[in-house]
């Protein structure tokens, strides 16, 4: 069975940075592509972040395109994703996810397991 557990959120300024880590294990890591969501009070979970399963390809969402990084290491079993210049607006609850699809995917339903979130608070 695969596990995910995110680490890293906390509570930062506006235009800071923070880096959020996602360990994986009970599976082959380099049999899935991984996504980053988040979800805000009131709101459904949107796609942040995706990398492909070798890591050459990479997905954002446009909110957060120029700012936020996501890559992996198949070594360490673990994908970060460096989040720059934050805003207010990026206050959300962050989710690991892992998925067995070939191809990336920026659908949350599509993603098979997924990691107990890590809160990240922006504040202006």
């Amino acid at each position: 069975q695969v596990q995910l557990v995110e680490s890293g959120g906390g509570l930062v300024q506006a235009g800071g940075s923070l880096r959020l880590s996602c360990v994986f294990s009970g599976r082959t890591f380099s049999n899935y592509g991984m996504g980053w969501f988040r979800q805000a009070p009131g709101n459904e979970r949107e796609f942040v972040a995706a990398i492909s399963r070798g890591g050459s390809n990479t997905y954002y969402a446009d909110s957060v395109k120029g700012r936020f990084t996501i890559s992996r290491d198949n070594a360490k079993n673990t994908v970060d994703l460096q989040m720059n210049s934050l805003k207010p607006e990026d206050t959300a609850v962050y989710y690991c996810a892992a998925d067995s699809a070939v191809f990336v995917q920026t659908a949350p339903g599509v993603y098979d397991y997924w990691g107990q979130g890590t809160q990240v608070t922006v504040s202006s």
